[in-house]
């Protein structure tokens, strides 16, 4: 029988087994995990992206040209499918966590999103899995769209490869960030260089996939641009499975979710009662674990009570019979322990910090929709024979990225890390606020240049070139540098074990969540600004009658305002996490709680 101390105990009380080897054995830091097995997950990241980025960035024109949808209809499927993709990031963490584990979430998810991506291409192959040929410029009315088989067959391929996706993105972070051991100070600073290399390799993914395999969608068909990501995809997995002997994994935990929701229906039900003054008394607490005669170790606490929503600590307050003696056989839903109702203060108080990342993500959402409809509206010409498409302009900040992250790793990280000791140079809190002061400043550039570009228009019918938007561009992929990698290493390097994936797929749901925002915001400044101007400031098809620029200069307000919001938040989030009533301090064997000591 193994003993106690051989195992980690998780965020709830409940002791589990350390990272296994492929074959269910004990992993040993000489033999597993590290930078030699990150490797490899940094392969998969990197062709994954590539694959599913060529399919998203191009799917509007074949849903179009191809299927037959019209523009509006043709624009919500492609937003439908991002979101849904983001969305199931969730469910894959939620898997990954309390059943399957990192490795496996992403083997088999990974091969149903590889069937997708097949499937699309036979499609787009085959022209009786399509409607007829037609041309939607000169004949839109005529054009058969696609029903039936032909709209079931693309659809389920289409969601095959979101759901794919969608659970294979939080477990790719995740299972490349468990090949570190997050206490051991050498492996803590290589666990922060991976985060910037996993930036480095979705930047590479993200360049390859918008130039070289959207060129083979243009010029060879988006049969042959299918198959492309098909074997892209295909070679993620082959790399993929090559690091299986290298690889340290966290063996899945139970349901993650059961002891959250323990709590809440735990607090409800005791709700009338009054939280004790002295949190010592509380069910699982170090006292209690003492007077009950629980053997009291660096491992048995994991979480330290703290006074944030003191509300939920009346899930931890025992049933009292008549004559005062504690009833310890309450069920689970009716009595929690310190630990769970900490899981669940955490997870509560990271919810704001993820909330200002949302305003972020809308202005990812123009540069890849306003951003573009200006380029194409513009001189698009290098030579006489070449003209750049408008959508290659999203590949402009990873050009830039692949030279500034390593910069940033091999230079900057190291330099701030001896002014502040912070194993990750700057902390994750800090990286998170430098991408949102900074992403203000890709709105203010493109209000001006928008503003520029439309006046030289009318003025003098002067079409300027495509590059006079490209800083719009620029200063965004650098704080998408900042911003994105802080948040998934905030959100991985909290004190939850066994959590990992589900807590770095709430980073994708920013995505979502700032996408709908967008098309919320878009139709609401439509409807206000309607009343004074024909259609509003972007409701017409004319960007040189519309008025993007004053648009972006709302969008570049309220960024400056969501940054001071998160000025606060995180300092609220700082000040709680450091704030701790229970006292507890560790010291070898004993423990010290006030001035009393127990040996």
């Amino acid at each position: 029988m193994e003993s106690k101390s051989s195992y980690d105990q998780n965020g709830d009380g409940i002791f589990e087994k350390p990272s296994v080897d492929w074959k269910g054995r004990t992993s040993t830091n000489n033999k597993h995990g590290g930078m030699r097995a990150a490797a490899f997950v940094l392969g998969v990241q990197s062709f994954e992206i590539m694959a599913i980025a060529a399919v998203g960035n191009n799917l509007i024109t074949y849903l179009i040209n191809e299927m037959h949808f019209s523009l509006s209809k043709s624009a919500n499927i492609v937003t439908n499918f991002i979101g849904t993709i983001f969305i199931l990031a969730l469910f894959g963490g939620y898997l990954s966590d309390s059943y399957l584990g990192c490795f496996w979430t992403m083997l088999i998810f990974g091969f149903i999103e590889l069937s997708g991506f097949i499937l699309l291409s036979v499609q787009a192959h085959l022209p009786q899995l399509k409607p007829p040929k037609c041309d939607m410029l000169t004949e839109g009315d005529q054009c058969l769209e696609a029903k039936g088989v032909e709209g079931l067959i693309f659809f389920v391929a289409l969601y095959l490869v979101a759901l794919g996706s969608g659970c294979m993105k939080p477990n790719m972070l995740a299972h490349g960030a468990d090949q570190f051991n997050k206490s051991d100070s050498k492996q803590s600073k290589k666990l922060s260089s991976y985060f910037n290399a996993a930036y480095f390799a979705f930047s590479m993914g993200e360049l390859i996939a918008l130039t070289f395999i959207v060129w083979i969608q243009t010029h060879s068909g988006m049969d042959i641009g299918f198959g492309v990501s098909a074997i892209v995809m295909a070679m993620g997995l082959i790399c993929l499975v090559s690091g299986t002997i290298y690889y340290r994994n966290k063996p899945p935990r139970g349901s993650i979710l059961a002891p959250i929701a323990q709590v809440f229906v735990a607090a409800f039900l005791k709700r009338s009662q009054d939280s004790p003054s002295n949190p010592h008394t509380l069910h699982g607490s170090i006292i209690d674990q003492w007077n009950n005669g629980s053997a009291i170790s660096n491992e048995t606490v994991n979480l330290s009570h703290t006074d944030r929503f003191r509300f939920l600590d009346k899930a931890c307050i025992r049933k009292q019979e008549a004559n005062n003696v504690n009833n310890v056989d309450e069920s689970p839903w009716r009595l929690c322990t310190v630990n769970q109702v900490e899981t669940v203060k955490l997870l509560i108080s990271v919810i704001p910090i993820f909330a200002c990342t949302i305003v972020f993500n809308t202005i990812l959402a123009q540069l890849q929709t306003f951003s573009v409809s200006q380029g194409s509206i513009m001189n698009t010409q290098i030579t006489k024979s070449f003209h750049i498409p408008p959508a290659s302009l999203q590949a402009i900040p990873y050009i830039l990225l692949i030279f500034v992250v390593p910069i940033y790793d091999y230079f900057f990280v190291p330099f701030a890390r001896k002014i502040t000791g912070h194993d990750s140079g700057i902390t994750p809190l800090q990286r998170i606020g430098v991408g949102l002061f900074v992403v203000t400043f890709s709105m203010v550039f493109a209000a001006l240049m928008e503003n520029k570009r439309r006046g030289s228009f009318v003025n003098s019918g002067q079409t300027l070139s495509i590059f006079w938007i490209t800083p719009q561009f620029l200063i965004f992929g650098v704080s998408e540098m900042f911003t994105a990698v802080g948040l998934i290493e905030f959100f991985y390097k909290q004190n939850l074990r066994g959590m990992q994936s589900f807590l770095t797929a709430m980073t994708y749901c920013s995505y979502s969540f700032g996408f709908y925002l967008s098309s919320v915001l878009v139709s609401l400044v439509n409807k206000i600004t309607s009343r004074s101007s024909d259609g509003g400031w972007l409701g017409g098809n004319d960007l040189n009658k519309d008025r993007l620029d004053l648009f972006y200069w709302l969008l570049a307000g309220l960024s400056l305002i969501n940054f001071l919001n998160y000025l606060f938040w995180s300092r609220w989030y700082t000040n709680s996490s450091n704030a701790s009533s229970s006292g507890k301090q560790y010291h070898n064997n004993s423990i010290s709680i006030g001035d009393d000591n127990i040996p």
